[in-house]
């Protein structure tokens, strides 16, 4: 391995994390960057797996959220525990590289010391070190992979599908990769997929007869043992995304289907049994409690960072329940020993890709370059500098959020701005500048059209409750995953353990009570609406570099966050 000065200085930084001293030489800073991913083999089935990279080919910074509450069951359990809470669940070190990795805490000093995470090239490096001493391991992507650049917008998602065909994926699920079109995905499945990754999910069906659009399940023979992978696309795609994009295949749970394809791959033989999953963590979890013969749930969508498998209980036994984060931050490293046809044990570790750490792959870096030369121009596009972190993530606000929101309502001369509560974007440090690339790491999607509507102030409040009632429904199946949505100008109260339709009050707009009645002027973007496709709005991520080549300098701002009712001493807020 080697390393430029600036490259050597942040493994020194990483070996004084360590207990070494920052006068320790060359050689010993480099043992100890690599004693950190040393992982020895365990057992003889082995996975590795990363999900909700939205696109993020290069290395980024990625500021973990300070708000993830949980309720009811849910209260102080994995994945809703934020910051000092999560490091003790978890026995995590304060101010360690991985403290670092899995929280919030101290952000901005930690990644100045510690440099971005994740990229392709990187990524490939630690996927061929963990697979050069664990024969057969199989790469299991989690979905969202596709969506989440620029590149990946304007190439249709091809940048993602090469880089993963290079990456050496075998497995696939999805989500937003949908919002490319069925047909669109089709080509990709049976063409450039083709004897070489399994695109799996085994509750996408037609609209018609219920037919498995993709294959449900692969069985594979690892060292002698025959294990099997099926997969749960996200489940509520049709809702959350434009139905018209998938107008003739159905998703949902479908827990006895599910049920069916365990008892049908252990009935072949499967010793192992994994879901590779996009359903959320809180509906793995529960869907773990209801179906038996699962020995590990692998999963996405909720961007949760989760140290330690949860393990739950069943009437069949255990099933292990983990997430692996997003932006290509993390690469999980799940081995099981099996004895005898069954399971003796098992080792799981979370690996942060610390990309200053790890030498980038020379064939994934070429190809990266190669990927990117054609938009390096518009990408590289300065449009403004940040005094402030800029981040996405938390269950009401981030600071980019709020960013887009003062655009929509700047550009669009509107009162009220919403702003969807998802959870992908990169986050960028105090003195950075704002380039093209950075606005689109944000707003990259395939139906990005900005919209202007009068709405009065009832409807606005049945926005918010039908939203609030997504995230915070008690139970998990009826919870779509993503954030609150983000608001400019209006403020409000919000009670989450509230029944439905009764969480949101004292809506007020500049110090005056919302009046029911009253029409406002309400900007907003992402519609999934058919009709919008023709309404004329303009793409938000020209809304919001206009706003910044105007404004040229983001100040840093307190957040426009409601008051959050019943969440003193929630180890998922950090108040």
């Amino acid at each position: 391995m080697s390393m430029n000065r600036r490259e050597f200085l942040q493994v020194l930084a990483v070996a004084s994390a360590g207990g070494m001293a920052l006068n320790t030489d060359y050689a010993q800073a480099q043992s100890a960057a690599n004693k950190f991913y040393d992982l020895p083999r365990f057992g003889n089935v082995h996975f590795l797996h990363f999900t909700d990279c939205h696109a993020q080919l290069k290395p980024i910074y990625f500021r973990e959220p300070d708000v993830n509450l949980g309720f009811g069951d849910q209260f102080g359990k994995t994945p809703h525990l934020v910051g000092e809470h999560l490091l003790k669940a978890h026995n995590i070190k304060p101010n360690t590289l991985e403290a670092h990795a899995f929280t919030y805490l101290n952000f901005e000093k930690a990644a100045a010391t510690y440099g971005k995470v994740g990229g392709f090239a990187h990524l490939a490096t630690l996927v061929k070190k963990m697979k050069s001493n664990r024969p057969g391991a199989l790469l299991l992507d989690g979905g969202d992979t596709w969506q989440g650049s620029g590149t990946a917008l304007w190439t249709n998602g091809q940048d993602m599908v090469d880089a993963c065909l290079a990456l050496g994926v075998d497995i696939m699920t999805p989500h937003w990769e949908m919002t490319l079109g069925e047909d669109r995905v089709k080509e990709i499945v049976e063409k450039d997929f083709k004897g070489k990754i399994s695109f799996l999910a085994q509750n996408i069906k037609t609209n018609d007869f219920g037919d498995q659009v993709f294959d449900p399940y692969v069985i594979r023979e690892m060292n002698g043992v025959k294990v099997a992978v099926i997969g749960q696309a996200f489940p509520y795609t049709p809702i959350a995304n434009p139905r018209y994009m998938v107008a003739n295949w159905t998703f949902g749970i479908q827990d006895d289907n599910m049920q069916k394809m365990v008892n049908e791959v252990r009935a072949k033989g499967a010793k192992v049994v994994v879901v590779l999953s996009h359903n959320g963590m809180d509906v793995d979890l529960k869907m773990a409690g209801r179906v038996t013969g699962i020995d590990a749930i692998l999963g996405g969508h909720t961007h949760d960072g989760v140290p330690t498998p949860v393990k739950v209980k069943n009437p069949g036994g255990v099933t292990l329940v983990t997430n692996a984060g997003s932006n290509g931050k993390f690469l999980g490293v799940l081995d099981f020993k099996v004895n005898g046809g069954k399971i003796a044990d098992f080792r799981y570790k979370l690996l942060p890709v610390f990309s200053d750490m790890i030498p980038a792959d020379a064939a994934m870096n070429k190809l990266i370059d190669k990927i990117r030369a054609p938009y390096e121009t518009k990408l590289g596009e300065k449009l403004a500098v940040t005094e402030g972190t800029l981040y996405r993530r938390g269950n009401f606000n981030g600071s980019f959020d709020q960013l887009i929101l003062d655009g929509l309502m700047a550009v669009k001369n509107a009162e009220i701005a919403f702003s969807p509560g998802f959870r992908w974007g990169t986050s960028l440090l105090p003195g950075q500048a704002i380039t093209m690339e950075h606005v689109l790491d944000q707003t990259a999607i395939t139906y990005p059209w900005t919209t202007v509507t009068m709405m009065k102030g009832d409807m606005i409040k049945t926005v918010l409750e039908d939203i609030a009632d997504n995230l915070f429904n008690p139970d998990p199946y009826y919870q779509q995953g993503g954030d609150m949505v983000r608001v400019g100008g209006l403020q409000y109260s919000i009670n989450p353990m509230g029944q439905a339709n009764k969480r949101i009050s004292n809506m007020t707009l500049n110090g005056k009570l919302i009046d029911p009645n009253k029409t406002y002027k309400v900007a907003g973007w992402a519609p999934v609406a058919e009709e919008a496709k023709a309404a004329g709005g303009e793409p938000i991520w020209d809304v919001v570099a206009k706003y910044l080549r105007d404004i040229k300098t983001v100040k840093a701002k307190q957040l426009n966050m409601p008051i959050i009712e019943g969440a003193k001493g929630n180890p998922g807020f950090a108040a």
